[in-house]
């Protein structure tokens, strides 16, 4: 065993704001897996699995720690009935594993939800994808986002993508007294597959774009757009009406970076762009409009569980989707109302739904709310 895993199992001590916190060696991989489970409150918990690589245990730790809180906020925001948990795998090296070794540590994975009998449902994030949900669930039945040809919802990049876009108009309505793009400059930080998805549909809509990414590839995007390119160094010192903040691995949003911005509002699905709470009344001083990621987000996960949790039609998830719109103008007049944060009052909003739901056990004993799909173990 590394000193690196022995750290990270060390590490696996009850966590007061979380429901359940485990950090287990996989028996094929040989490599730590984190699963946070932040609450089960409104149902069994939902939220992704991501592989990547971090600096060290601690941090893999923290990180899955916030995004299972993150989690809980979007899923009560969305109108979920589902609490909040993550899955992380921390990668020893920036390489991710391929072939007979990435199998080995999904199937990890798997037996890690299943051993949690239903309290956890997972789904693609960072660094794995529908593709690794099918391999996943030869050893669970608590998966989403499987491929459609696998019996799965597929990818949910592009309902991502048009949550955004939902959410996108309310925040142009808050600041600048209108829902149009038309005109309208858009700072995009990073074009992977929800980015792209954003920037083609705002430019669409008439948008301008002024585009970055860390893979010079995505130039030839920009082309096809029309957009501008700025080095990704440059992106946050650009002069746009929006920069929307579609990828980032967390805290992109600091005391250090928030002085450089030259925007009016700053949005995106990105998770945990804040560094710290504090840092939200940081730009709120600044009279920067910040539209909480809990919220902007929700479109996939709104999607894929609607599929294959709820057997909801495409015409009521599309209605939902765009209903994250509603959501972000509720939480944008709430804290105009009390003087606070977008941060604050999606927190308070999200935490006030928690507590009005039926709890978990309330709701498993008066129906089951969701039988899996057989696995193929």
């Amino acid at each position: 065993m590394t000193a690196a895993l022995e750290q990270a199992l060390s590490l696996n001590i009850p966590n007061p704001s979380h429901e359940l916190v485990q950090v287990v060696r996989g028996r094929r991989s040989g490599l730590a897996i984190t699963i946070a489970i932040h609450s089960t409150a409104l149902g069994p918990a939902a939220g992704g699995c991501r592989i990547t690589h971090y600096a060290d245990p601690a941090a893999a730790l923290t990180d899955a720690l916030r995004l299972a809180a993150a989690m809980t906020e979007k899923n009560a925001l969305a109108g979920l009935e589902h609490g909040g948990a993550k899955t992380v795998v921390a990668l020893p090296t920036a390489a991710r594993p391929t072939g007979g070794q990435r199998t080995a540590l999904l199937h990890d994975v798997g037996d890690a939800i299943e051993s949690l009998g239903g309290r956890y449902i997972t789904g693609p994030d960072v660094g794995s994808s529908p593709a690794d949900m099918t391999v996943i669930g030869e050893r669970t039945s608590y998966v989403c986002c499987r491929p459609v040809e696998d019996g799965g919802s597929g990818d949910s990049s592009l309902h991502t993508a048009r949550g955004t876009l939902a959410a996108l108009g309310a925040v142009a309505d808050e600041v600048f007294g209108s829902p149009e793009f038309a005109g309208r400059t858009f700072g995009v930080i990073g074009l992977g597959a929800v980015g792209a998805h954003v920037a083609r549909l705002l430019h669409r809509a008439g948008a301008r774009l002024v585009v970055t990414d860390v893979d010079p590839a995505a130039r030839g995007l920009a082309g096809d757009l029309d957009a501008t390119w700025v080095d990704p160094d440059d992106v946050l010192t650009t002069e746009v009406d929006i920069l929307l903040v579609p990828a980032a691995l967390g805290g992109l949003l600091t005391a250090r970076t928030v002085p450089l911005l030259r925007c009016a509002a700053v949005a995106g699905p990105a998770n945990n762009q804040l560094d710290a709470p504090a840092t939200a009344q940081l730009i709120a001083d600044r009279g920067i409009l910040w539209a909480p990621d809990v919220v902007v987000s929700s479109g996939g996960v709104i999607h894929a569980t609607g599929i294959e949790l709820r057997q909801e039609s495409e015409e009521r998830l599309a209605g939902r989707i765009l209903g994250i719109a509603d959501t972000l103008r509720q939480v944008f007049h709430t804290a105009r109302t009390h003087r606070t944060t977008p941060a604050l009052a999606a927190r308070q909003l999200a935490e006030q739904r928690v507590r009005e739901g039926l709890t978990y056990a309330d709701r498993v004993a008066a129906q089951p709310p969701w039988t899996p799909a057989p696995s193929t173990r």
